[in-house]
């Protein structure tokens, strides 16, 4: 088993704080596996890069990203940069014989995706994608139960991820950019809950059979600079505005491979959530449900317990002596996790598995992460093309 994994990073903003501290986390409470070295962070802006690397651990900040994937001595390349540089960066870092992680979703356009899990096919390291919120308990817990049979055969599952930060007052970031981000809250917040659904159900999505695509806000102030990634960030604007060619909001209806229908919904103008992440399972024996916004909770359901005592438990998922996924390694009972913590569990599944053993769930790879680009694709399809997409076929019929 190898004691050390070194990690280079690639970006530096939001998503690139997140890894930072789930690497330079991980080891004080998975001490069990591969501790990660921090080698070196890539991104555009030398005294920016700099910074970040002295404020959050790293051993060097550098502009030069090929020249810090292809160093001999780094074993992980972590890909948290824009979805239009995704293909380029995870592709070279696999062609200098590195493990790859990369952000989600894997990339801005199924042709990207479909070249990324092409060159992992026949590559000498392993694939990972952040999809993190599988890493949160009661997500991981949601899944075992279904593993299970608890909820015996599903018949509907309702998913949507709600936010309200993307009003009118919001500068026109990367993420408003079709040309960079690939879609709008579709493939920002969409592909988290696909991947939710096809984890937790452990079924495909077979077909789209009806969405809606739409932009609201059609021009957003132009943001100085590289602006922010999220407007919250509190990115200045230079007064002139620029088109946004995104979606606002997406809503498709779809049916599963053990012939249960779903429906999603992705937007971020859900005035009054902030990052309502949710999602509900019925099944004939039983059901789940589950919001982000109260993380250390799963709904359940159990139809077959006695009629008088029939009802919705909540359940604490914060009890690792119990057999609450991850928790063991933090708190006391009721000590509740938060949004980082995701991010640390998914780093220590992946050390785990660089060093032979296994992760408490499972992780997603390229291949997997591209059946959630298809379904992304086909939800786009379907509203422009105003017809059902069949995922075996990948095109409107």
């Amino acid at each position: 088993m190898h004691d050390r994994i070194n990690v280079t990073l690639l970006g530096s903003k939001f998503m690139g704080r997140a890894h930072s501290n789930a690497w330079s986390k991980v080891a004080r409470f998975f001490p069990d596996r591969p501790a990660p070295a921090m080698r070196a962070v890539a991104a555009r802006d030398a005294a920016a890069v700099a910074s970040f690397a002295r404020t959050w651990g790293w051993g060097q900040g550098t502009t030069d990203w090929r020249a810090a994937v292809e160093d001999e001595t780094v074993d992980l390349v972590d890909v948290a940069t824009p979805n239009h540089v995704h293909a380029e960066q995870a592709i070279a870092a696999l062609e200098a014989g590195k493990h790859v992680v990369c952000e989600k979703p894997l990339a801005g356009t199924l042709a990207d995706a479909e070249a990324m899990a092409a060159a992992a096919e026949g590559a000498q390291g392993r694939t990972f994608v952040w999809y993190s919120y599988r890493r949160v308990p009661a997500v991981a817990l949601a899944h075992r139960l279904v593993a299970s049979g608890a909820l015996g055969r599903v018949y509907h599952v309702r998913a949507a991820y709600l936010q309200d930060w993307a009003g009118p007052e919001a500068p026109l970031v990367w993420r408003f950019q079709g040309d960079i981000a690939g879609s709008g809250a579709h493939g920002d917040l969409g592909a988290h809950i696909i991947d939710a659904v096809r984890f937790v159900t452990g079924e495909e999505i077979t077909g789209v059979e009806g969405a809606i695509e739409h932009t609201f806000i059609e021009e957003r102030a132009l943001a100085e600079g590289a602006g922010g990634e999220i407007a919250g960030a509190g990115a200045g604007t230079t007064g002139a505005k620029g088109k946004s060619t995104v979606d606002d909001a997406v809503l498709f209806l779809a049916r599963l491979s053990g012939g249960g229908l779903a429906s999603f919904e992705s937007t971020r103008l859900a005035t009054g959530y902030h990052n309502a992440n949710r999602f509900e399972i019925h099944g004939e024996k039983g059901a789940l449900r589950f919001d982000f916004e109260r993380m250390n909770e799963l709904g359940f359901y159990d139809k077959e317990a006695e009629p008088a005592v029939q009802g919705w438990t909540t359940i604490d998922v914060t009890r690792g002596g119990d057999g609450h996924p991850y928790a063991e390694a933090w708190w006391p009972d009721s000590h509740g996790l938060g949004y980082e913590h995701t991010f640390i569990n998914q780093a220590a599944d992946i050390l785990a598995v660089l060093g032979g053993g296994a992760p408490q769930v499972p992780l997603p790879d390229f291949a997997d992460a591209l059946r959630t680009q298809r379904v992304l694709h086909a939800a786009v399809e379907s509203a422009r093309h105003r017809t059902p997409i069949s995922l075996n076929e990948g095109r409107p019929r």
